[in-house]
């Protein structure tokens, strides 16, 4: 047989690094993969010993949130040149979210029309919404349902009480369909910023003392036990300190339908050491906590990190530049920062980092939302999404990503490795700091049947 490609490198495989490794490409599937002789095939690129990877599957996007869906267009740019070849996106869109089947086929029809890569899609309940609509966004593919414990805006971003949580679990409860949260108490939120602020205390050293780890905690302890209550499926999306990977673990090891998820920004940077240089840049809700850093990835040494995620946000930097933390938007750039990052950090501390970075970034969030092993795995039969890595020294420059926001709290920042080409179902979606594909390239990526 004659495959349509064949990618020559080191290929990170889920079980080792298999040198002088080779991977046949037939109609976007992996075909074959071997070493030593190669097989014939219309197209061979050569990578040497560089390191080929899975294609990451960012669980935490918000491509929608800033500019509307059209925002798909440059988050999945940005992805792929960041070696991201699926994003699982939020569903607070601007303006709405999407709570309802024609918010999907909307969505859907957007991805269609502008995505660079693939994308997979939360659905969202709105605050007095039947619960039972869930069944028609699954249905419809969504992989996973989100939900916040805190108002960031009355419509798309909505609080849901814990009486409604109730009723989503509940129907949730016979499904495999996580339930993930941004899990911080308002009212503890809302009382800390009124006192810092009557103290003149609005920079970003003060943004933690402002969402103190009591109310992530509180929020995450109490969505926990709702999700045990029920027997459903329980996803914090996003944990700053090592407590709350604790609490989950506890709750898993009782047998409980529990994980934690981690943002990548909390393993680099501290408001103590970073914020008189970053200052709003670096804003993030839950915050970035002093003194963590070193701790969270114990928590991912110790396995108790479900996955890592970027939580890429577009606000652009007017919206950072605010005079009060409390005024400035939340979230920061991440998608072409997240792979470099991460594998660097890991390569300082693990034996062995290019697979267990694999296995966060791409196995870990595939077998989460139900994308596996279609995503997230070089393995024949997979979609041949692949990333194919630099090494040396690379200063981060924002002003050179392909995310129309240019901006980052990793500018200045030195990696190990950067993404040389980007493969999306065995096509050149990126190489060498261009983007070769077009929007509509992509494809939405339901989620596929599974057990509970």
């Amino acid at each position: 047989m004659t495959y349509d490609r064949l990618v020559a490198g080191s290929l990170v495989l889920p079980d080792g690094v298999l040198k002088n490794g080779w991977v046949a490409i037939k109609d976007g599937i992996i075909a074959a993969i071997g070493s030593g002789p190669r097989p014939e095939a219309v197209e061979v690129d050569d990578f040497g010993t560089r390191f080929i990877m899975p294609g990451v599957v960012d669980g935490q996007t918000h491509a929608g949130s800033y500019r509307g869906l059209p925002g798909i267009e440059s988050t999945t740019r940005s992805a792929i040149a960041g070696g991201i070849t699926t994003i699982v996106d939020m569903p607070y869109d601007h303006p709405q979210p999407l709570n309802s089947v024609e918010a999907l086929n909307a969505k859907v029809e957007a991805i269609n029309a502008y995505a660079h890569g693939d994308v997979a899609l939360y659905g969202t309940i709105v605050p007095g919404q039947d619960a039972s609509d869930v069944h028609a966004l699954i249905e419809n593919g969504c992989c996973a349902i989100k939900i916040s414990a805190f108002e960031s805006h009355p419509t798309r971003f909505p609080r849901i009480s814990a009486a409604q949580m109730l009723e989503i679990f509940e129907e949730l409860a016979p499904t495999d369909i996580p339930l993930g949260i941004h899990n911080e108490d308002q009212e503890i939120v809302h009382s800390r910023i009124a006192k810092l602020k009557a103290e003149g205390k609005e920079t970003i050293e003060h943004h933690s003392d402002s969402r103190p780890e009591a109310a992530e905690l509180a929020s995450t302890a109490q969505f926990l036990e709702l999700g045990a209550a029920t027997g459903a499926h329980a996803h914090l999306v996003h944990l700053s300190s090592p407590r709350g990977f604790e609490l989950v673990e506890r709750y898993a090891d009782e047998g409980y339908r529990a994980t934690g998820e981690l943002c990548v920004h909390y393993l680099f940077f501290d408001p103590d050491v970073d914020g008189p240089r970053l200052g709003n840049l670096m804003k993030v809700n839950p915050p970035i906590r002093p003194g963590m850093s070193e701790a969270l990835w114990a928590e991912v040494e110790a396995d108790r990190v479900e996955f890592i995620s970027s939580d890429h946000s577009s606000w652009p930097v007017d919206g950072k530049n605010t005079a009060s933390v409390y005024d400035a938007g939340a979230g920061v750039p991440g998608l072409e920062t997240l792979l470099p990052s991460l594998l660097t950090g890991a390569r300082q501390r693990w034996e062995n980092a290019e697979n267990r970075v694999a296995y966060l970034l791409s196995e870990a969030p595939a077998r989460f939302f139900g994308l596996y092993p279609r995503k997230g795995v070089i393995a024949v039969g997979s979609e041949a999404d692949l990333v194919a890595l630099d090494e040396g020294s690379f200063v981060w420059d924002s002003a050179k990503a392909h995310d129309e926001i240019n901006y980052s709290p990793f500018d200045g920042m030195e990696f190990s490795v950067a993404v040389n080409t980007t493969y999306l179902r065995g096509e050149k979606a990126y190489a060498q700091g261009e983007i070769l594909n077009s929007p509509g390239a992509g494809r939405f990526v339901p989620r596929l049947p599974q057990e509970v």
